[in-house]
């Protein structure tokens, strides 16, 4: 095979992978704006404030939670790194402390049962505020646990946003540097013989 016909093979090859990875770093980049600006339109709708710093609830949180949530004191929730701060550190937070740590599975069965029992025991009062305080619990750790998973949601669209970013950068980058690389093969092809073999 001739030279020339190598490079030119080689170099049309470089050039086509270059508008490929253009192509798919202009669609990374599309996809990144996408995510994130879902999120930050779905969670500015939702109002939530972060905890201010300064106030009794944000200090009655654990320490590990008062360190992750202190960057976002005061500020409203519009990002998937605040979502996912809130939802573990402020909710799950509060989430720990409704039944001593057992999460809506486990008291939503038990406040049943109690549910049950006082109805078939109606004069029994101390059936009734069991089952009262289990049915409180449970539906709190239900709204809780919801609202905690519906964020990490956000959180988890909102990451998938950002590999796409970082990954249509790298696109971006590589098919600039096959352009180049590419432009030089056909630069390449002029300064060979035309004899020439491989």
């Amino acid at each position: 095979m001739k030279r020339r016909t190598f490079d030119r093979i080689v170099s049309f090859v470089g050039l086509g992978l270059s508008v490929f990875l253009l192509v798919a770093a202009a669609l990374l980049n599309w996809g990144a704006s996408f995510a994130n600006e879902s999120v930050s339109t779905q969670l500015e709708q939702q109002k939530i404030i972060m905890p201010d710093k300064g106030s009794a609830g944000f200090k009655s949180l654990p320490e590990d939670a008062q360190v992750v949530l202190a960057p976002f004191s005061n500020l409203p929730l519009t990002t998937g790194k605040q979502a996912q701060a809130y939802a573990d550190y402020y909710i799950g937070s509060h989430l720990k402390g409704i039944a001593g740590g057992k999460v809506y599975s486990e008291v939503s069965g038990a406040a049943l049962g109690a549910a049950a029992k006082s109805k078939a025991e109606p004069a029994n009062i101390g059936l009734a505020n069991e089952a009262n305080a289990l049915m409180g619990q449970r539906t709190s750790l239900f709204m809780g646990e919801t609202l905690r998973g519906l964020l990490l949601y956000s959180f988890a669209f909102w990451q998938i946003g950002q590999i796409a970013m970082y990954a249509a950068w790298a696109a971006a980058i590589g098919g600039v540097l096959m352009l180049i690389l590419s432009l030089l093969g056909f630069a390449h092809i002029r300064r060979v013989e035309a004899d020439a073999t491989i």
